[in-house]
């Protein structure tokens, strides 16, 4: 029953009340953790070049996040967040668009960066905040973007995403593109009021978005069942009327060919489309973040089977697309180079004090200009509290 005024709805003669669990959405998956398929399970239409650029982001990914959180414990950087356990949700994803789709990441998607071709020196110089930085350093760690990659850059405050993501789709449409707009975000997000209204704002104007819930079970230390007690979030997609799928977020194939069908669905019929990808967190929720403290390593042991790069190599070494002595090398040289990489970016110097009110107006008002000489003023008084030399504060 889409529309009340609108149809003729079926009528029953005694009340019924109609709960949550009338709805079970069941989980699409392809591989097993073996690496083979399922029984009546086909692969996605990947070619090895894809499959092995699908593999090689999958694994930067990890190996940058494993680098840069101990960077972190060192003090050489003051923030970080992995993805650790979730890499196949927003790599394959990524690899389902088109290059010139628009993604609008929570912050926990740096694969689907790296996928479109972020580069690790661009990912160092926003993670160290040095004048390379696109975003000259006015973002904590993580906080990536790229225009050029069409990767709008993120923002904080959790869901805010949501109904941007519905306005930009809803653009993409009236513009006639041919593409549209993936948004990201964690199933704590579905419990914030801009979910809802990103949703409804998109069924209601049929803007070609997907919505893609990354449900790794925990919303910073508050489990799912805390939050929500229907099936997941994807029935909710259901509620507003939006197509919706649920996928095995640690299975790359099932996830990389759900998005795909999902964006022909959005593209084709000019409407937004909700996936629910279950996965697992396998870290901590941040480098602020200490998970001993609500669950237990036997949870996280039995999730760590479910590995999803693991499980993604062992089919690609079905395939004979992977050689294993070349890709441990590879690996080694990888860790290598994230290493110089962040010496490098160390020794570069911080954007000039100036350059934070650029890109604010087409010119800098005389209040921004008012307001940068009394900051100056503070920095030259309190010169021990502030990293800037004093070049950059002139």
């Amino acid at each position: 029953m889409n529309n009340l005024r609108n149809s003729t709805p079926d009528c029953v003669y005694q009340p019924q009340f109609i709960d949550g669990h009338a709805l079970s959405i069941p989980t699409f998956t392809l591989l097993q953790a073996d690496g083979c398929l399922f029984p009546r399970a086909r692969a996605p239409n990947l070619n090895r070049e894809q499959a092995l650029k699908i593999y090689h982001s999958m694994v930067f990914i990890r190996i940058l996040d494993e680098r840069m959180l101990a960077a972190q414990r060192q003090g050489r950087i003051s923030f970080y967040l992995q993805c650790l356990g979730e890499e196949a949700t927003t790599v394959a994803s990524a690899a389902a668009l088109d290059d010139k789709d628009m993604i609008m990441a929570q912050y926990r998607e740096q694969g689907a960066l790296h996928y479109r071709g972020f580069s690790l020196t661009q990912f160092m110089d926003q993670l160290l905040s040095n004048e390379h930085d696109l975003g000259k350093g006015r973002q904590m760690p993580v906080h990536y973007g790229s225009k050029a990659l069409h990767y709008m850059t993120i923002s904080s405050p959790l869901g805010t995403q949501i109904p941007q993501a519905s306005g930009y789709a809803y653009g993409q449409k009236l513009r006639g593109e041919p593409n549209i707009t993936l948004c990201y975000f964690g199933e704590g997000a579905a419990s914030v009021g801009d979910f809802h209204a990103g949703l409804n704002m998109a069924a209601v104007l049929k803007a070609p978005v997907i919505f893609f819930c990354r449900n790794n079970g925990y919303a910073i230390s508050t489990p799912a069942h805390e939050q929500y007690i229907s099936d997941g979030i994807a029935s909710r997609g259901v509620g507003y009327g939006i197509p919706a799928i649920r996928v095995d977020g640690a299975d790359a194939l099932a996830v990389y060919e759900a998005t795909r069908l999902a964006r022909e669905l959005a593209l084709s019929g000019q409407q937004p489309v909700l996936i629910e990808a279950m996965a697992y967190r396998l870290g901590a929720h941040s480098s602020s973040d200490d998970p001993s403290g609500y669950r237990s390593r036997d949870e996280e042991t039995r999730w760590r089977s479910q590995d999803p790069i693991a499980r993604y190599r062992r089919w690609l070494l079905q395939q004979d697309w992977l050689d294993e002595a070349a890709d441990q090398l590879a690996s080694d040289v990888l860790r290598q180079e994230v290493l110089e990489a962040l010496k490098i970016a160390e020794k570069i110097a911080k954007p000039h004090i100036d350059t934070l009110i650029t890109d604010v107006y087409a010119q800098p008002t005389d209040l921004l200009h008012s307001q940068l000489a009394q900051l100056k003023a503070h920095i030259r008084r309190f010169p021990e509290a502030y990293p800037l030399s004093a070049a950059r504060c002139k």
